[in-house]
């Protein structure tokens, strides 16, 4: 006699138990996976926050940096234009004694009948522009220049007829020497 078992049923229910187990881990690994990933992310994230954390803190380090920097450069630029204006005021101060100086040594030399009209100075050098009666004159103002402390000997560049035909137009240069340059002491 032979006894048949019929297996199949039973293979039939492991073989979906395996499937469904299979289908079990699977879904697990999945969701592992999900997981892991976004521990992951959230972990990349925390550090992203942070180095953003960083970047914004140097960058307004940096600002206060480029401030400052600013502030100095600003500060040295005022400084160049103080030292600039302080030595224009040295400069204006010690011409101011030699304009005084000028002004007197020609009002000292003057001659009567000769009126000047205009005095330019450039530097060292004074062009004058005067008007004398007649040439007699012209010589003796330039004589009296000539004598003049501070001054040095004219040269007269031109002599015409004066603009109303009365009189003489003559133009002359002559050097000064400046403050102490020359010997002399300048009064304050």
């Amino acid at each position: 006699m032979s006894i048949n078992i019929n297996l199949l049923p039973w293979r039939d229910v492991r073989r979906e138990r395996r499937t469904r187990r299979f289908y079990g881990l699977a879904l697990l690994a999945l969701l592992l996976g999900v997981l892991v990933a976004l521990a992951v992310a959230m972990i990349y994230q925390l550090e992203l926050d942070e180095q953003k954390l960083r970047t914004a803190y140097i960058a307004r380090h940096i600002e206060t940096l480029e401030r400052e920097i600013d502030d100095v450069q600003r500060y040295q630029t005022d400084a160049e234009q103080l030292a600039a204006q302080l030595a224009l005021f040295t400069t204006l101060q010690e011409d101011r004694t030699d304009t005084v100086e000028l002004f007197n040594a020609l009002a000292a030399s003057l001659t009567d009948g000769v009126v000047f009209e205009q005095l330019a100075r450039t530097g060292h050098q004074v062009s004058v522009t005067a008007i004398a009666d007649d040439e007699r004159q012209v010589s003796e103002q330039l004589r009296r220049i000539a004598r003049m402390p501070g001054l040095g000997v004219p040269v007269l560049s031109e002599v015409t007829s004066a603009p109303d035909q009365q009189g003489r137009l003559f133009r002359f240069e002559v050097t000064q020497a400046l403050g102490p340059e020359n010997g002399e002491e300048s009064a304050p």
